[in-house]
C-alpha cells in the first residue's frame, strides 16, 4: 500500500512538471486577478517598484522631469522678469505723487485773487496803471505805469522822450498771495530811483519779510511810482547805455544780492563795500 501510494506521488510531481506552461500562465493571471480584487492586497505600484529595472527607469523619468539648478534659476529669473517688469511699471507710476490738496488749494486761492485783482484794475477811473497777461498767462503779467508825480523830474524826462508808460514785468509765485511776487523794470532803462541792474526793484514790500497778503497789485504799484520820486529816479539818456535792454537774469541775481545785504544791516543804507 505504501509503495502504492509514493508511485502515485511520482506520477503527479511528474504531472506537474510536464504540464503545459499557458495553462500555468492562465492560473498566474487568474490568481493576479483574485488579488486585485481583494482590498487588502498590494496594488499594481508596488508590485512594480519591487521590480529593480522598473525601479531604476522610474528614478531616470523622475530626475528628467526634476529641472536642474541651472533650469530652475532660468526659469525663476524669467518669472522675475516678467513678472518684474510690469511690477517696476506699477511701482513707478505708484511713485508719481498726485498733486498735493495743499498745493491745489494755492492754485485755487492764487487763481481767484488774481482774476479778482484783474477786475479791480479794469474799473479803475484815472488810468493809472494797465494789465495785459503774457501769452494770456494769468500768473505772468506786463503792467504798465501811466502816472508818476507829475511835479518830478521824472515825469518831465517822460514827456521830453515822449515815454508815455513805464513797463514793468510781474509774475506771481505758486503761493502767491502769500509771498510777493517778482517785479522789474522792462523798458525805458531807468537810472537810481531804487531801479537797479536788470531792472530789479529795491523794495522791502516785495521781499518775504516785509510782504503782506493784504497788499494788492495796484497798491504794490503805487509805491513803486512814490519810490522813484522819492529815489530821484530819471530815464537814462546815455549813448548806447539807453538802449540796452534789462534781462530777467540779471534782475533775478541782483534781487537776491540785495535781499541778502539788507537782511544783514537792515533796510537802511549798508555800507558802500556791499554795494
Amino acid at each position: 500500500m505504501a509503495t502504492l501510494l509514493r508511485k502515485i506521488g511520482l506520477i503527479r510531481l511528474h504531472d506537474r512538471d510536464t504540464e503545459d506552461p499557458k495553462h500555468h500562465q492562465g492560473s498566474l493571471k487568474g490568481s493576479k486577478g483574485n488579488q486585485k480584487n481583494n482590498k487588502h492586497c498590494q496594488t499594481n505600484d508596488t508590485n512594480i517598484l519591487s521590480t529593480p529595472e522598473i525601479k531604476a527607469r522610474k528614478l531616470d523619468q523622475h530626475a528628467k522631469e526634476k529641472p536642474s539648478g541651472k533650469d530652475k534659476q532660468g526659469k525663476d529669473a524669467k518669472e522675475k522678469q516678467q513678472t518684474g517688469g510690469g511690477g517696476s511699471k506699477a511701482t513707478s507710476a505708484s511713485s508719481i505723487p498726485p498733486l498735493a490738496p495743499h498745493r491745489q488749494h494755492c492754485t485755487q486761492v492764487r487763481t481767484r485773487r488774481l482774476m479778482k485783482e484783474l477786475q479791480e484794475i479794469r474799473r479803475l477811473g484815472d488810468n493809472f496803471i494797465t494789465v495785459e497777461l503774457v501769452e494770456d498767462n494769468l500768473f505772468d503779467w506786463n503792467v504798465k505805469l501811466h502816472q508818476v508825480d507829475k511835479d518830478s523830474a521824472l515825469w518831465q524826462d517822460m514827456k521830453e522822450t515822449s515815454t508815455e508808460f513805464i513797463l514793468l514785468n510781474v509774475s506771481f509765485p505758486d503761493n502767491f498771495p502769500f509771498s510777493p511776487p517778482f517785479m522789474r523794470v522792462l523798458t525805458p532803462r531807468l537810472e537810481n530811483g531804487y531801479v537797479l541792474d536788470g531792472g530789479a526793484i529795491c523794495m522791502e514790500l516785495l521781499t518775504p519779510r516785509g510782504w503782506s497778503s493784504a497788499y494788492t497789485v495796484e497798491a504794490v504799484m503805487r509805491q513803486f511810482a512814490a519810490s522813484l520820486v522819492k529815489g530821484q529816479g530819471r530815464i537814462c539818456r546815455k549813448a548806447g547805455k539807453s538802449k540796452k535792454a534789462f534781462s530777467r537774469k540779471e534782475a533775478e541775481a541782483t534781487f537776491k544780492s540785495l535781499v541778502k545785504t539788507h537782511e544783514k544791516y537792515g533796510w537802511v543804507s549798508p555800507p558802500v563795500s556791499d554795494g
